[in-house]
């Protein structure tokens, strides 16, 4: 019950989303999209919209001084005040939560008797967004699950898949709300997991792959909680793949390397690696770097990586709404700030993006780009 006792005293840190300044280009390219349909819905929905407060409407059961419309409203409308709407969220949940942790213990004891140990807790990665990326052992963790605890990147395809009996609970962040502090989804599982439920945390592609999956793994295993782990397609492969580019290629690029565009609060500045990044044969991925892809290129441009190299920088990959912008180096961050791509948002740099049967350029350009060896 430690859950219940520390989520009283809520806390949360807010930043500010960086913008691209508005260039106007004299040789504007137009953005290249794949599958785009500018009238279906994201599958990357918020906690607010509609379709996750159905799934998650037991969260928000009115209490007595409360009506069904005020609820209802107070869940689903993303009023100005993310603090406000944080706290209310959170003090509507904790009796919920109380409830449940009760029903799952009894449902140990009856099942397991009363000497039953803890629970599983399962890091489950989802892919780039494409729900046919799911592996089978996800879909059947997810289905098993009793509790689930999805992060922003889940799409509501995937939350298809959990069993009728099971709960959701989400726990995502995005800039200028965080629902959960990262503390508080560790004590979520803790005490979900001691209370003998089969507990599965959802996370965007892989759950090690910058997702904070190993922090998840660590805590608990020293709290005496088995953690399984089941990969996901990281975006890096799932987008690649969806575009045709090889991450590695012979004679192209002999090695791949991912970044993060985020650094850890108080940490180094996350484009300190630049130096040693800036290998022509070698295939960046940039996970969560729009707001410093600007400063980024610059500083691979200083430290000797060709201005004209391939690059893309592609809008939720894999799904409906993909939309792509391909542009060389020096290019590409006027390119994404033209067309006002958003998170998430992945680029990939080098010389294997030419080989892609959607780069722009004729094809003499791009066999000049890349020598295959």
């Amino acid at each position: 019950m430690a859950l219940l006792n520390k989520l009283q005293s809520i806390s949360s840190s807010l930043t500010s989303t960086t913008h691209f300044r508005n260039p106007t280009p004299l040789n504007a390219k137009p953005i290249s999209s794949l599958h785009f349909d500018s009238s279906s819905s994201s599958p990357f929905t918020e906690k607010h919209s509609i379709e996750r407060y159905q799934r998650d409407q037991w969260l928000y059961t009115p209490q007595s001084d409360q009506t069904p419309s005020s609820s209802s409203s107070l869940s689903c409308s993303l009023a100005p005040d993310f603090d406000s709407i944080r706290e209310n969220d959170i003090a509507l949940q904790l009796p919920e939560l109380k409830k449940l942790l009760l029903v799952l213990k009894e449902k140990r004891r009856s099942v397991r008797g009363s000497g039953g140990g803890p629970g599983n807790v399962f890091l489950v990665g989802t892919g780039p967004g494409d729900p046919d990326l799911l592996t089978l052992k996800a879909v059947k963790a997810i289905q098993s699950a009793d509790l689930l605890l999805y992060d922003r990147l889940v799409s509501n395809d995937v939350l298809d898949l959990v069993g009728d009996n099971a709960k959701l609970l989400y726990v995502g962040k995005t800039a200028g709300y965080h629902s959960r502090t990262q503390e508080e989804i560790h004590e979520l599982l803790l005490s979900f997991a001691e209370a003998g439920a089969t507990v599965v945390r959802l996370k965007g592609g892989d759950p090690l792959v910058f997702g904070r999956g190993g922090e998840e793994m660590d805590f608990l295993q020293q709290q005496g909680i088995q953690v399984k782990v089941i990969p996901g397609i990281t975006a890096a492969s799932g987008i690649a793949a969806e575009l045709g580019i090889p991450l590695t290629h012979r004679g192209v690029a002999n090695s791949v390397r991912f970044l993060t565009g985020h650094s850890r609060k108080g940490g180094t500045d996350p484009l300190f690696v630049a130096e040693n990044a800036a290998d022509p044969d070698t295939t960046l991925v940039v996970y969560m770097g729009l707001s410093t892809l600007p400063s980024l290129a610059l500083k691979l441009m200083h430290h000797g990586l060709p201005s004209m190299t391939p690059a893309v920088a592609v809008e939720r990959g894999t799904t409906p709404q993909q939309r792509m912008v391909f542009a060389v180096l020096k290019d590409l961050a006027d390119e994404i700030s033209l067309v006002e791509l958003v998170s998430p948002t992945l680029i990939i740099i080098g010389k294997v993006v030419a080989l892609s049967p959607f780069w722009p350029h004729p094809a003499e350009e791009a066999s000049c780009l890349v020598e295959v060896k």
